[in-house]
Formats: C-alpha cells, structure tokens, sequence
C-alpha cells in the first residue's frame, strides 16, 4: 500500500481500525510449550496427561487422543451396529459424511431449529443399537439438553454421541452421553490447530473400533498442546459464554436468544448483503468471524451468524462487543 508523509499517521490509525479483531490463536504458553518439545527442548509423557485430564473432564474412564474430530466421529460411528440419528440441522456436515462412508443407515430427526426435542424422537422408527450423534450447542447458538437426551435415550436403548469441540468444560455438556468427543482443531475451546480425541466409559466402544484407531495418529507436539489447553479450558468457555450473553441482551430477535452458546444468530431475509456489509467493518488479521445461512452447521434459513468463538479472548471484552453491537445497528438488524 503507498501513502504520502502526511497520510502516514491516518493510514496507521486506519490500519488498527481495519484489523481491530483478532482470530483466536492457541495461547502463547501452549505455543511455546509445542515449540520446545518440537525441538527437543522438553519431554513428557503428554499423551498420558491429557488422557487423564480429559477423564475428569468428561466423567469417562476410556480416552483415546485422535488425530481430528472427524477422526473421533469415524471411530464412534463405527462402534455403532444399528441406525444413525443426526438432527436436521445445527449439528456438523461431517455426522452425515462418516456414516454414509461406512454404509450407515441415516435416519434425519427434526428438531426446533436444532435443539433437540425428545418428543420428535418418539415420532421415529430405528433398529436395536442406534446411535444419535448431536453437538452440545446446536449451531453453536443453544445448549442442548444433554443430560435430558441421555436420559431418555438410555431408557430407549439409544447410545448418545455428543461432539462437544464447544461445550468440553462446562457443568452442563460433555458429561452425560455415552461417547464423548471433540476436535483440538482452530478455532475449537481446546485450540491447538488440530488433533482431537474421543470418551467412553464402555471398553467395548474401544474394542470394536481398533483399526480405525490405529489408522488415527497423533503426536507428542499435538499431546502437549492440548495438554495446555486443557488447563484453562473451563475458563475459555465461560469467558465465551459471557460474551455471547452480553450480546443477546441487545439482540432480541437472535435465535435462541435465552439459550447460552458460542455465537450469535441473527434471521434475516437479506443475510448475504448483510452479512457482506458486516464483513467490511468488522474485519479480523485472519479469518472472519461473520458467516451467513442456511447452512445446515447453523440453520437452514437465512440468517447472519456471528461467530463469537472464532475471536481471541483479547477481543471478548467490552468494548470490542459493543463495537459489534454497533455495526449490527447500523445494519439494522437490533
């Protein structure tokens, strides 16, 4: 870019305008810590230490670490003999893409713009040992009722497999259902640019499933990454859902807007303009943070989702919120 001597101070201030948010990053500790073990500089058995992190976390005693979320869904799909249940929107593209690869029956389950409603999975017929696959927040936008649908699934013979990539940490989610798994992938809570791992307290799940785990590599960078994640996980997460909530409060007409979750969504009929004017202010130093529906990870009507989880956790605070708040306003879309 060129600039004269007396545009150059404007064009600097301008510059921070434009690159006012950052895109979230694994932390400095984590990223100093994966580099020295890159280099030889430190050891440990990291695998192990978050194994038995993740244990507490989930409530599960079996954890495998993985090479990817998909890989962890792969994996728990293929433990399942039965029909797959993936809700019909709000979940991930990735639930319907496995089970077609191992030649699942799927079986689509409607939901209340995806949070899912125990009374629609009475309305479905499926075969002995079927699995129902859902994220903890559906969208991102909602918290599930998990403790609610593992309930009512153990008393249906149903296995829960919750991916809970948004919701590991927290009291409520990543907890109740049979298989617990999640990605370490950007711009996930456990954020390290990849990796993931999968729960459960049947061993069986892990016996029935020792080729495609051998087929999943990991390493001790990864390992040691997800390690330091993990310790300021719970922390991460609250301080997302405090965000989201914040905004809400301005937001009335947002998607589930009394549910907590780790992004916003906002239906309109002109969400692509929309979501195109948002982009142009409210930019980031590398990937957005503005999406736009239907999108079956989202919703499947037009809609502006904004991403809070996608942002550092510099960038939760006040006043880059109400920054938000005011484009949205400009857009008119409070």
């Amino acid at each position: 870019m060129k600039c004269s001597i007396q545009n150059k101070q404007h064009w600097i201030c301008t510059l921070k305008v434009d690159n006012m948010f950052k895109f979230k990053t694994p932390s400095q500790k984590t990223r100093e810590i994966m580099s020295k073990v890159a280099l030889g500089e430190l050891d440990g058995n990291f695998e192990q230490s978050c194994i038995d992190k993740i244990r507490t976390l989930t409530n599960h005693e079996n954890v495998k670490i993985t090479s990817s979320g998909n890989n962890s869904i792969f994996i728990a799909l293929s433990a399942i003999e039965g029909d797959i249940i993936i809700p019909d929107q709000g979940g991930w593209h990735g639930f319907k893409q496995i089970a077609r690869f191992l030649n699942k029956n799927i079986i689509t389950l409607k939901t209340d713009l995806g949070l899912i409603n125990t009374d629609y999975l009475e309305e479905i017929e499926f075969n002995d040992n079927s699995a129902l696959i859902y994220t903890s927040f559906a969208g991102y936008a909602a918290e599930q009722d998990t403790k609610g649908i593992a309930k009512y699934c153990k008393s249906n013979g149903i296995t829960t497999i919750e991916d809970a990539s948004a919701g590991i940490g927290d009291e409520l989610l990543g907890k109740f259902s049979d298989i617990i798994l999640a990605s370490t992938g950007s711009p996930k809570m456990i954020n390290v640019g990849s990796g993931g791992f999968i729960a459960a307290n049947d061993e069986d799940i892990f016996k029935k499933t020792s080729l495609p785990q051998k087929l999943s590599k990991t390493n001790d960078i990864i390992c040691s990454g997800i390690d330091s994640e993990l310790d300021n996980v719970k922390k991460n997460l609250e301080v997302t859902l405090n965000a989201t909530t914040y905004l809400k409060k301005y937001i009335p007409d947002a998607i589930h807007v009394n549910k907590r979750g780790v992004n916003v969504i906002i239906p309109n009929d002109n969400a692509k303009s929309i979501c195109w004017n948002l982009k142009q202010t409210l930019t980031t130093d590398k990937s957005g943070f503005i999406t736009t529906c239907p999108n079956y990870n989202r919703v499947k009507q037009k809609a502006i989702a904004i991403e809070i989880k996608n942002l550092d956790y510099g960038c939760l605070e006040k006043e880059y919120l109400d920054k938000i708040i005011e484009e949205l306003e400009t857009n008119n879309l409070l």
